[in-house]
């Protein structure tokens, strides 16, 4: 099979969540290109309509939706607008998250609470609302978005709460993928280094917070967010379909070190 037909996605729906800004923008882009039908999720209904607009100028269908990803109903009224629209799902990016900077002794039970029900719990729900209409096609790829801050401790950037959501939405990950393989579904996870999104402002964005991360990074950088684009349609794709219950970090060699 030729290159470019193992990483097409024509004909196939996607769902990527947190898709109003930051790397969610990247993703429902790059899966566009790919020949994706896109549906966008979030709670910022102008930017999610901005969004799709970008995108149906690159010929792709696009569908905002309106969604609080830590509401069922909203995920479960996602999905079913997916489905009367398009009459299939084939991939979901879990991309919607959340991060609390602050050292754990002043970090409030609320805030921990509030992280592991956006970056996990949600993320459990847009996977199992997915996975059902999955299931009964046979088929499809679900991608979560971790982060290397659930596979490495940092202490320099305080954050308990995202990084032990992270590291959940890593272990999630395999054990979807353990349950659902043998009924047509993958599911892998992508761990970014340090991009620039709304999640990194003050880090990738400032002088001072990027010398620590070229200090940190053995390519001496922060990613593009294109770079992260490679490993989203690898897996998203037929190029990946022996790929499932694996994280891959595309961090510039920061985990290497």
């Amino acid at each position: 099979m030729k290159p470019e037909t193992l990483f097409s996605l024509k004909d196939r729906v996607a769902v990527i969540t947190g898709a109003s800004s930051g790397l969610g923008v990247t993703f429902a882009k790059g899966l566009a290109e790919a020949g994706a039908a896109v549906v966008l999720a979030a709670r910022r209904k102008e930017r999610l309509e901005s969004v799709a607009a970008q995108i149906e100028e690159l010929g792709s269908a696009a569908l905002p939706v309106e969604c609080d990803v830590t509401r069922e109903e909203d995920v479960d009224r996602l999905v079913q607008t997916t489905v009367n629209r398009f009459g299939r799902l084939d991939v979901l990016v879990n991309n919607a998250g959340i991060a609390v900077v602050v050292p754990a002794e002043n970090e409030t039970p609320a805030d921990f609470r509030r992280v592991l029900e956006v970056n996990v719990t949600a993320g459990f729900l847009c996977a199992r609302s997915c996975g059902r209409v999955m299931l009964e096609a046979g088929r499809g790829s679900i991608i979560n978005i971790a982060s290397i801050m659930g596979v490495v401790g940092v202490g320099a950037l305080p954050q308990l709460s995202y990084n032990t959501s992270k590291g959940a939405v890593v272990n999630m990950t395999r054990e979807l993928a353990a349950q659902w393989a043998k009924r047509g579904i993958r599911v892998n996870a992508i761990a970014p280094g340090f991009f620039p999104s709304e999640m990194t402002v003050g880090l990738t964005d400032t002088e001072e917070g990027l010398r620590f991360v070229r200090r940190r990074t053995p390519m001496r950088r922060a990613g593009r967010p294109e770079e992260l684009v490679g490993a989203l349609l690898l897996l998203a794709s037929d190029a990946g379909s022996y790929i499932t219950g694996q994280t891959i970090i595309v961090d510039g060699g920061w985990t290497c070190v």
